[in-house]
């Protein structure tokens, strides 16, 4: 049995606490007599501790496998600081030469070494296996344990290899921790590394000081996030991106808005990455954006607000990340910018991976996609989705609640949605049961012949928004549960089956609206950012008569994102109007002078003050990448090697062509086009857009079918839209 007063004393020597805390000494005790553990303990909550004392504490040296390089270092940082032997603590991995390997070996070898921190690809390297079967082990810790699981958010492969290996090189206790696993995921954690009989340590999800927001994503993203932040001056903070291109560019934006921030991703090389953390860590500068490379292990206590400009792809993810502020337990503010369309492209980007991980991603973004858009309290979603009950409706801590929604009676849709999943037979998801509620007679309703069923249409009255909102909070509550082994199809539980024999009471809030085309962007605090209206449906007017005049379609004038961004903040001067996204020099000089004066009549009739309260400062038109491609196609080079050259995706590289020609700049993309389609093919598409009145592609998708792919018909719009438009 171990002494209690003896691991206080030692906690005291080597880490200066005078005390454990949650479950770490409940931790500690179980691994020093010898069994396997699993620790789920959220971010912040001293996990590393759980091993670095008793691998001082037991003879042999212990073996953390961890996935980030950036990782281990900060850890064993820390452990050389608790010591005066820099020999006790190592990593092992690529980043080292011949030279440093030989001393981490030496040092094992000779006994001072009671940490090695190891990437799982280095632990299957046969040199490395032979070696560690040589030297005394204490234990094994497997850090960031989720990503052994493909429900996990950062699924590793290698990380499925580590207990044959770990059989292969010699038994030890096994220690698994993690920030983030739902019960699916913690199962597969334990049975992968053989542990089902381990001792399970599960800590609270709840982090009470963390303010939970959701926030529409829309034109004037770039403009709220500096707004933000400008409002917590000295503050630091981290913005997450899902692109190594969208890091790069909004770190350079927050630099010319006078912002101190530094981008860090994967992409970069390691010199400059570490630079830029420590950069962080030392407070030279307040806000690091990044990919989500960044922050895993990273021990900056007073991080006060996380920005996610992305929705991230899994509700582990976001959790994590938002894990990040606020640790040393003081204010942490979340805030997320959400737009369905950003799931629906993540979801895009799947196809080509096999059924089975399609299935698994598509389940994760429909849970994220459930969370952001749910009215119900934030606390009480995440901790549910990780298998915790929150006892209050109203967290006081976050939008949902700061703000809530009035309650509406949902009794009947909630009996005719049992009633359906049960005439179902529990085989189908969400959006197929809603299809059926509502009447849709689509291809999958009809192949099962549900239309016949007397369900069919049970809900007409009820719109989707709705039959979701009840979906979700039926979950939430214990009526329904998603299969997720079987990719989410809906059951009904006990105490669904029971509330269908005798109905009670069950209100629901109903969903918040992310329409990424409404006029009004509210904010935190209720306030509203307004596109006026009068003067929006002036100047589609006015680019109306301009497009007859000119036989254009009105979008190749301006975009409606520009006409609300105009009607929003009034520019009144040429260089006003070249700041509005979607308004390059060649626009503004083509058509800025009409629609400039038609502003300035609109504020001087109306006595509008114009807000003068942030002018954000564009990155010279993030000119140094946009010239290099105007260039490039000057030089007709093909663009998929100017892509390439310049690190981008293919899509990627099309988003900056458009950039570039619905800013007003005319390039010449024909010698390409003329090399991968043939003249009738690019007619076709060319005499869809000049009769079309929308530019939208699920539009031009739709229409042109399936003999144009959406790379040609992007490709040819761009053609369009250079000829006629600029």
């Amino acid at each position: 049995m171990v002494n209690k007063s003896v691991l206080i004393e030692e906690l005291k020597k080597h880490f200066g606490f005078d005390k454990f805390k949650g479950n770490q000494e409940a931790i500690i005790t179980a691994l020093l007599e010898g069994k396997d553990t699993f620790v789920l303990m959220p971010t912040g909550g001293g996990k590393s501790l759980c091993y670095q004392l008793p691998s001082l504490l037991m003879d042999g040296t212990a073996i953390v496998i961890s996935p980030l390089i950036a990782l281990m270092k900060n850890q064993v940082d820390a452990m050389r600081n608790f010591s005066e032997d820099d020999g006790v603590a190592h990593f092992l991995n690529s980043s080292l030469n011949k030279g440093a390997i030989d001393q981490v070996k030496n040092d094992i070898v000779s006994g001072k070494t009671k940490l090695l921190y190891v990437a799982p690809e280095s632990l299957t390297k046969e040199d490395n296996i032979e070696f560690l079967k040589t030297v005394p082990i204490s234990f094994y810790a497997v850090d960031e344990a989720h990503c052994i699981s493909e429900w996990g958010h950062d699924f590793r492969p290698e990380y499925r290899r580590i207990r044959p290996i770990i059989n292969e090189i010699g038994n030890r206790p096994v220690i698994a921790l993690t920030a983030t696993a739902t019960p699916k995921v913690q199962h597969d954690i334990q049975k992968n590394l053989g542990m089902q009989n381990a001792v399970v340590f599960k800590s609270s999800f709840n982090r009470t000081n963390l303010y939970y927001e959701v926030r529409p994503k829309n034109a004037s993203i770039d403009k709220d996030i500096i707004k933000y932040i400008k409002s917590q001056a000295g503050k630091s903070g981290i913005i997450y991106c899902l692109s190594r291109k969208r890091v790069e560019e909004l770190a350079e934006m927050l630099q010319v808005n006078n912002i101190k921030a530094l981008p860090y991703h994967a992409g970069m090389d390691s010199a400059t990455r570490t630079a830029n953390q420590d950069a962080f860590l030392l407070e030279k500068v307040d806000v690091i954006v990044a990919t989500i490379a960044f922050g895993m292990g990273i021990d900056k206590p007073d991080v006060r607000f996380v920005i996610h400009y992305d929705m991230p792809k899994s509700l582990e993810g976001y959790y994590q990340e938002t894990g990040r502020a606020g640790r040393d337990g003081g204010e942490g503010q979340c805030i997320t910018f959400y737009a369905a369309k950003d799931l629906q492209k993540m979801e895009k980007f799947m196809q080509g991976k096999p059924i089975a991980e399609q299935e698994i991603g598509k389940q994760l973004l429909i849970e994220t996609a459930s969370y952001a858009e749910s009215s119900v309290c934030r606390r009480k979603s995440l901790l549910h989705y990780f298998g915790e009950e929150y006892p209050s409706d109203n967290c006081g801590n976050c939008d949902n609640c700061l703000t809530p929604k009035k309650q509406v009676e949902a009794k009947e849709d909630l009996l005719a949605v049992i009633e359906t999943i049960t005439a179902l037979k529990e085989k189908f998801k969400t959006d197929h049961i809603i299809d059926v509620m509502l009447g849709h007679a689509t291809n999958d309703v009809k192949s099962y012949r549900q239309d016949e069923l007397e369900v069919f249409g049970c809900a007409e009255a009820s719109s989707e928004r709705t039959l979701n909102a009840v979906i979700r909070q039926a979950i939430i509550a214990g009526y329904i549960a998603r299969d997720i082994e079987n990719y989410g199809l809906l059951k009904v539980t006990p105490k669904g089956h029971k509330f269908l024999s005798s109905p009670v009471s069950f209100k629901i809030v109903e969903d918040n609206e992310f329409n990424e085309d409404e006029d009004e962007i509210v904010i935190k605090g209720g306030s509203s950012c307004a596109v006026d209206p009068e003067l929006y449906s002036i100047l589609k007017d006015l680019r109306k008569k301009i497009a007859k005049k000119l036989s254009l379609p009105p979008y190749v004038i301006f975009q409606d994102p520009s006409l609300e961004a105009m009607a929003t903040t009034y520019p009144i001067s040429m260089d006003e109007l070249q700041n509005i996204t979607g308004v390059g020099a060649g626009k503004a000089k083509r058509y800025g002078e009409e629609f400039l004066k038609v502003i300035k009549r609109h504020v001087d009739d109306n006595e509008i003050e114009r807000p003068e309260d942030l002018r954000v400062r564009s990155v010279a038109n993030k000119s140094k990448l946009k010239i290099s491609i105007i260039q490039g196609i000057d030089r007709k080079i093909a663009l998929d090697e100017l892509a390439n050259s310049k690190g981008l995706e293919f899509n990627e590289m099309l988003d900056e062509i458009e950039a570039i020609v619905y800013s007003g700049t005319k390039i010449n993309i024909g010698y390409f086009l003329n090399e991968i389609m043939d003249d009738d093919h690019q007619e076709d598409i060319f005499e869809y857009f000049r009769e079309s009145e929308s530019d939208r592609l699920e539009d031009a998708i739709e229409e042109l079918g399936s003999d144009y792919t959406e790379e040609e018909i992007r490709l040819v719009r761009i053609k369009f839209l250079s000829e006629l438009g600029n």
